[in-house]
């Protein structure tokens, strides 16, 4: 449990007292919001972009959040290096920000040849950081010409599953000993050979925490997306609404997915939901992945028990995917075989801000960033293979709709229909917590302990060993940390 600061923490308002129970300021305090900044964001893992984004020598993007920004730059030999973007005569930005209006812009460009030239006194710098010009260099002291003390501030980075991650405290564990064997169980699925289809990006009304927990759980899925409980709402009663009973007249896709539904109306219940997963969000259930799997909705020789032929039907599809995806080129691994040593869950959480959604090959992938007490930017990603050779141009920044934007995918749609308003219902005179789950809400209790954790000071070892919990923790239980 975490300790007062009279015993050498951080006192942390409104505390995660009860695990079950999320206090509501958590999500508005400006207090709180500061505490983020000053005492968490600092010290974490942040993925900063893709590898793709940046493929050849010279490359460089810039990545932003919460007021800092960090220029990504692939040095060639020199591998991935990263630097703080501000030139060390007066700490303007050397390479373009944002500006208001355009989240989700990401400048970039190649400095291999012309480095990168600050735009108010014209001091240069190379790739590798170092500073190359000093205009007027006579009208300086000479202590304020020391070579090293002139060139740009470096910031840690790491790769892990094709992306690159920055984290401010060049002392906290590294990527790996922070996620833990999670992204080795990404990396056996070759989920850092995967490329940037698109990405959408949207400004939502709402603490980005609160963002993120929409997406920790599937218990939401009956009400939130009644198409997907329509369609095979018996998974879901069995997981979360033990003893619910159904309306088998409400709907054509409720009977043929509900209890004694035959064989045949099983399998096109259970193409009925890839369908509508694969609906605008791509990776998360591929288009080329629902070909495969509706070629072979009349395979014989499934057994008649449908408890026993649905697992054996998906096991078929996930073979015929790597078959045919790997015939075409595709780095697609055997998916039988690693679904079995490496399983993953169908949200995977990356603390702090980073979520990966498989399901056979493709993935779906979220990021999100603070942009204030209540107000967060997020993006929705889709990641596909290609044969070597055939990538497609790298994807630099997203496409910013609104949040309530009829474009985005009918998923997320619905998912941004409710985060909003839940922010405007955490104000509500008497809401004093969230009262969450103890066995299907318990990421959401996880991460918000470890958050604290950060906030009060705990050693980061610990909070590294208590972040590798959340690997596979989707839908998961509430866990007992050591501090």
């Amino acid at each position: 449990m975490l300790k007062s600061a009279d015993t050498g923490l951080r006192a942390v308002p409104f505390p995660m007292d009860d695990p079950e129970r999320v206090p509501a300021q958590r999500y508005y305090d400006p207090e709180f919001y500061q505490m983020e900044l000053d005492h968490f964001w600092p010290h974490v893992w942040q993925m900063a972009c893709r590898l793709e984004q940046i493929p050849d020598e010279g490359d460089w993007i810039e990545y932003s959040n919460v007021g800092k920004s960090i220029i990504i730059v692939n040095t060639g030999a020199g591998g991935i290096k990263a630097y703080h973007n501000a030139c060390r005569h007066r700490g303007v930005p050397i390479a373009g920000m944002p500006k208001a209006g355009e989240l989700g812009t990401a400048d970039h460009g190649n400095c291999k040849q012309s480095g990168f030239v600050c735009p108010f006194h014209g001091w240069r710098f190379d790739m590798h950081g170092e500073n190359t010009l000093v205009y007027g260099k006579q009208l300086f002291s000479e202590h304020q010409l020391q070579h090293a003390d002139l060139n740009l501030v470096p910031c840690r980075t790491e790769i892990a599953i094709g992306a690159v991650w920055i984290n401010f405290d060049n002392e906290a564990p590294s990527v790996r000993d922070s996620i833990g064997p999670l992204i080795d169980r990404l990396e056996a699925h070759n989920v850092h050979k995967l490329r940037t289809e698109w990405c959408f990006g949207t400004v939502l009304p709402a603490n980005w925490k609160l963002a993120m927990e929409a997406f920790m759980e599937g218990y939401h899925v009956m009400k939130t997306h009644p198409q997907l409980y329509a369609a095979t709402g018996n998974m879901y009663d069995d997981r979360y609404g033990s003893g619910h009973k159904r309306d088998p007249n409400e709907d054509a896709h409720v009977r043929k997915a509900s209890a004694g539904a035959t064989l045949r109306e099983a399998l096109d219940a259970q193409m009925l939901s890839m369908e509508l997963l694969s609906e605008g969000m791509a990776g998360m259930l591929h288009a080329k992945e629902v070909e495969i799997a509706r070629g072979l909705l009349n395979v014989e020789g499934l057994p008649e028990d449908v408890g026993q032929a649905i697992p054996m039907w998906y096991g078929m599809v996930a073979n015929e995917i790597t078959k045919q995806l790997q015939a075409r080129g595709e780095p697609v691994p055997n998916l039988c075989e690693v679904m079995v040593s490496d399983p993953v869950n169908a949200v995977e959480f990356l603390f702090p801000h980073y979520f990966l959604l498989p399901y056979f090959s493709s993935y779906s992938a979220y990021r999100i960033r603070p942009l204030g007490p209540e107000s967060c930017f997020f993006e929705i990603y889709s990641l596909t293979m290609f044969p070597e050779g055939e990538e497609p141009e790298p994807v630099m920044g997203a496409t910013v709709l609104p949040y309530d934007s009829a474009e985005f995918p009918p998923i997320p749609r619905q998912d941004y229909s409710n985060i909003p308003i839940n922010q405007i219902g955490l104000h509500a005179k008497g809401f004093e917590f969230m009262r969450l789950s103890k066995d299907v809400e318990g990421m959401i209790s996880n991460y918000q302990r470890i958050l604290d954790g950060y906030l009060a000071g705990v050693p980061q070892e610990k909070l590294a060993k208590a972040n590798q919990l959340l690997g596979g923790n989707f839908d998961g239980k509430i866990h007992e940390f050591d501090f």
